[in-house]
């Protein structure tokens, strides 16, 4: 009752038939079976009423006991053989529609995966997941419960009306004279329950929204810190409510239309009865004749009120696909090429030859109901140019630092060996060989990164240092952590490696984190480590232990390292300093310093490592 009639109006894209065909592609056997079990339920169900009719007009008013025992015994096959029936419809139901979400489900997952940082940074986290959860499931249903709805009502109606039409004619058309009694009540609340429904969706999201807001770490730190624990009561108690009001008004309207389809439903069988009574008294007809039509009177009307719908439901389905299609037709901007070569194993240089970047746009990697927008505010137009003709060269072993202010491009420069991103233009290359031409796995394999914010999984110390290499053996995760200066810390713990580090990490310190991020990259073994900002914001000593983990981490690789703090890469074999996407300084840190320019002015400022009031600031915001 509280289906939205709106959805019938929707245009489906071209072709989106013949892809949900291919989805069935491998469950064509299973749904022959499931539909034909369909149609023998139906038939069987048919079947009752007239063996009640012949067991009271032949058996019993003939005092035939042996023809009643018979049909009686007839009854209980069929009713055996309908549960048999529908546990097996149901046992193919469940195998379709489960299969059919998995295959959704992890088609949409691993394309999603393959999408750019850009993806992410724009959708909403609660649209995505809707996509995989209500909108897979909703697909689904399209093989199965509104399969089953369709045939099963069209099956059931046809055969109910053919038999009640042999029994009676007269009877039959007065039934139907009542269908739009029948139908009316469904039709006037329909729309308005369909529109507190949408309105009761809308508020459980909200609710559900400010929970989700609230119970993560950072949510309940800022509650805490900010000390608005009561107002967040009082607005979370408005929003539950409002759900709890909206509740209770969808039961009632649901309550009003069911009321009065059954009213309606008994008014329709007194009616039988009475004008069959009439003409079983008048003897013009059998009273099993009369049994039998009041039975399939129950069986008509629920079809005819299924059918009715019968064009939101298929309609709702393929929608759903056609939301499930609109993520899997958004194509990867970062794609591996047809003829990909792994990278070389070994010693890597790094290469930026005349690159340029900006960030593609809006409509290259998002989707505007990902990000629950209007289509035409996902703009069409590229973003500004970020790099430009940027050079330089990364032996291998070497260090080359990158510095300058905020917003110049060292964060996109990292990202691009990485291959985050791709070049506008220009090449980066990792071991003489164009990232774009390169697998990403061998991509993935090479370089290694550590950034400020260090992510953990919540789950134990050992599964989130073993995501980096599965196979890893306990001298080898101890090893990491010792070369990490983190393996006193899980020493001391009480469940040691089987530690919970909680919610991203929160359980642990920054520095820790850091630590274990690093620990985790040894792990890995890249031969080419970025890291970006991988000392900010954390204290003296913190910083101090992350220092010495790092030195031990970059020994032997290729390194490009980001920092404001100008200490920490003073001994890098060569300094980049970067600003508005261009190269604008370049040499050793002694050299920088006697040449005058801007780095000896940010070194002077920093006074050779400390922090200025700007980044002071920076560290508590």
């Amino acid at each position: 009752m509280s289906r939205d009639k709106s959805v019938a109006r929707q245009q489906l894209a071209p072709g989106t038939l013949r892809r949900i065909a291919a989805f069935a592609q491998p469950y064509r056997g299973r749904l022959t079976v499931f539909i034909s079990l369909i149609l023998l339920e139906a038939a069987l169900g048919a079947s009752v009423p007239l063996i009640y009719r012949q067991i009271i007009d032949v058996g019993i008013a003939d005092k035939r006991t042996s023809l009643v025992i018979g049909l009686a015994a007839a009854l209980v096959g069929l009713a055996v053989a309908g549960a048999l029936i529908s546990l097996t419809q149901r046992w193919f139901s469940a195998r379709i529609g489960e299969g059919l979400i998995f295959d959704l489900r992890t088609r949409v997952f691993d394309h999603v995966q393959c999408q750019p940082v850009a993806f992410f940074t724009r959708t909403q986290t609660g649209s995505l997941v809707s996509r995989l959860n209500s909108d897979v499931i909703g697909a689904q249903q399209a093989f199965t419960s509104t399969l089953s709805n369709v045939v099963g009502s069209a099956a059931t109606l046809i055969a109910t009306l053919v038999a009640m039409l042999f029994l009676s004619w007269q009877i039959t058309l007065m039934a139907l004279v009542l269908l739009p009694l029948f139908l009316l009540p469904a039709r006037w609340l329909a729309p308005k329950l369909s529109q507190i429904t949408r309105e009761r969706y809308q508020l459980d999201a909200a609710m559900g929204q400010t929970m989700t807001e609230r119970f993560n770490v950072s949510g309940a730190l800022l509650v805490k810190l900010f000390g608005r624990p009561t107002e967040e009561s009082a607005t979370f108690a408005g929003r539950a409510a409002r759900v709890r009001d909206i509740g209770v008004t969808t039961t009632m309207y649901s309550t009003v239309v069911m009321v009065a389809l059954a009213l309606v439903a008994s008014l329709a069988t007194a009616l039988v009865y009475g004008v069959g009574g009439v003409f079983v008294v008048n003897g013009t007809l059998a009273i099993g004749t009369l049994v039998a039509l009041t039975a399939y009177l129950n069986r008509l009307y629920g079809p005819i009120t299924s059918l009715s719908n019968v064009q939101v439901d298929v309609m709702t389905t393929l929608v759903s696909f056609e939301r499930v299609f609109e993520v899997l037709d958004l194509q990867p901007a970062i794609s591996e090429a047809e003829d990909a070569v792994p990278l070389p194993v070994g010693p890597t240089a790094i290469v930026f030859d005349g690159v340029s970047f900006r960030y593609p746009s809006a409509a290259e990697v998002s989707l505007a109901s990902l990000e629950s927008v209007d289509a035409d505010r996902l703009s069409s137009e590229p973003g500004q140019m970020l790099l430009r003709d940027l050079s330089f060269r990364v032996e291998p072993g070497q260090m080359v630092a990158l510095v300058g202010p905020s917003g110049a491009g060292k964060t996109t420069i990292a990202s691009l060996v990485s291959r985050l991103y791709d070049a506008t233009s220009g090449e980066v290359r990792l071991a003489e060989t164009d990232v774009r031409t390169a697998t990403l796995q061998s991509v993935r394999d090479s370089v290694g990164v550590v950034s400020q914010d260090a992510h953990l999984f919540h789950d134990t110390l050992r599964s989130n240092l073993l995501y980096a290499k599965p196979d890893a053996t306990e001298p080898e995760l101890i090893d990491a952590l010792r070369s990490a200066q983190v393996w006193d810390l899980i020493e001391s713990l009480p469940d040691g490696l089987d530690t919970l580090v909680g919610d991203r990490g929160h359980r642990l310190s920054g520095g820790e984190k850091q630590r274990l991020a690093i620990a985790r990259l040894l792990l890995k073994d890249p031969s080419v480590m970025v890291l970006d900002e991988a000392t900010a914001h954390l204290d003296s000593e913190s910083e101090a232990k992350v220092q010495a983990a790092l030195s031990q981490a970059l020994v032997g690789r290729t390194s490009l390292v980001i920092a404001h703090r100008l200490a920490t890469v003073r001994d890098a074999d060569q300094i980049l300093v970067i600003d508005g996407g261009r190269i604008v300084e370049r040499g050793t840190h002694d050299d920088l310093i006697d040449a005058g320019g801007p780095y000896s002015e940010l070194s002077r400022t920093q006074l050779l490592g400390a922090p200025t009031p700007a980044e002071v600031y920076e560290s508590f915001t």
